[in-house]
């Protein structure tokens, strides 16, 4: 199965280097010229994956018709950019694997249910849970989920992708894995937010562990299953994401909890830390569901800043005692 990954970011490089490892031909669609340049000539992705030697079965490009010859797609564009990309991909019914994390913010979609509108003949599958670009491609151990409804599909990909070093779990759950990539992202800016301000280890897991309730909460709303949500799509990402530095949305709270204004270190970056998109499309779709996600209104309440941290923490801090549990 010829793959064709879209998306030339770290993940994109990543994953374009797991379906190459063993010398088979892959497409490689970035939007940067430079790093069509540098993956082509000197087989680097020398602008977000630096000093990681590529496959040069790996061929990249700008021009999404040079992936006509592809049997199947890994969707790896970022979820604010997943609508535009799809419409420009002619995918003619062929597998599209979404591997961005997100809800589209102008829709409050998932990204199945994005991709589902702009192709509707395409066959949808999730490729989620606890994954680092940089060890990934450094062919560091990794597990993660594959969701798709169609098992038969699901086996075909699951054979295609899986390596020594990376072991895909089949599931059949395309919501689950795709709320748990969401909304841990927006947990993870907590996390760092404990961490620029100090608040403690204490702070940190009893964080991850109600997150992990908002989590189920909102994720059964949407009719994912416990298990999926219990696994690497949900819980392993979020313990992953809520732990390291090397998390773009961990780094965001980080800096929000040294006192750095979001704006400023949203302005900086090369790269997206989705969870910013997220958190205000999170926000709403949960109230309209009715379910209750006070984390996720405190992320918000710091990135728009109507709350400072202490403000922030003092409100979550306050809330009525209550029994633990979903």
């Amino acid at each position: 199965m010829k793959l064709g990954v879209i998306g030339g970011g770290a993940w994109g490089t990543a994953l374009a280097q797991v379906a190459a490892a063993e010398g088979e031909e892959v497409r490689l669609w970035a939007r940067e010229p430079e790093v069509v340049e540098a993956v082509n000539t000197a087989h680097e992705n020398k602008v977000f994956l630096k000093g990681v030697a590529l496959s040069d079965s790996i061929r990249a490009t700008g021009d999404l018709t040079e992936l006509s010859g592809c049997e199947a797609f890994l969707i790896v564009a970022p979820a604010q950019y997943l609508r535009p990309v799809l419409g420009g991909l002619s995918a003619a019914g062929r597998p599209l694997v979404l591997c961005a994390k997100g809800i589209e913010d102008s829709t409050g979609l998932l990204m199945h249910e994005v991709a589902r509108e702009v192709q509707p003949d395409s066959p949808i599958a999730v490729l989620s849970g606890p994954t680092f670009a940089h060890e990934v491609a450094a062919g560091l151990p990794t597990a993660v989920t594959l969701a798709v409804e169609d098992r038969a599909l699901g086996e075909r990909l699951v054979a295609r992708i899986a390596r020594p070093h990376f072991r895909p779990y089949l599931s059949e759950d395309v919501a689950g894995a795709e709320v748990g990539g969401a909304v841990k992202n927006v947990l993870a800016i907590a996390c760092g937010v404990v961490e620029g301000r100090r608040l403690g280890l204490n702070a940190r897991a009893a964080l991850i562990s109600r997150g992990f309730a908002e989590m189920t909460r909102f994720g059964l709303a949407k009719g994912a299953r416990p298990e999926t949500l219990a696994g690497l799509a949900g819980l392993g990402d979020l313990v992953l994401t809520c732990s390291s530095a090397s998390s773009r949305n961990f780094s965001l709270g980080k800096g929000i909890g040294e006192g750095a204004r979001p704006a400023d270190l949203l302005a900086d970056r090369k790269t997206v830390a989705e969870g910013a998109f997220t958190a205000p499309v999170l926000k709403r779709a949960a109230e309209a569901l009715g379910v209750d996600m006070p984390i996720v209104a405190a992320v918000c309440a710091l990135l728009a800043e109507r709350a400072s941290v202490e403000e922030a923490v003092g409100t979550l801090l306050a809330r009525p005692l209550r029994a633990e549990g979903v």
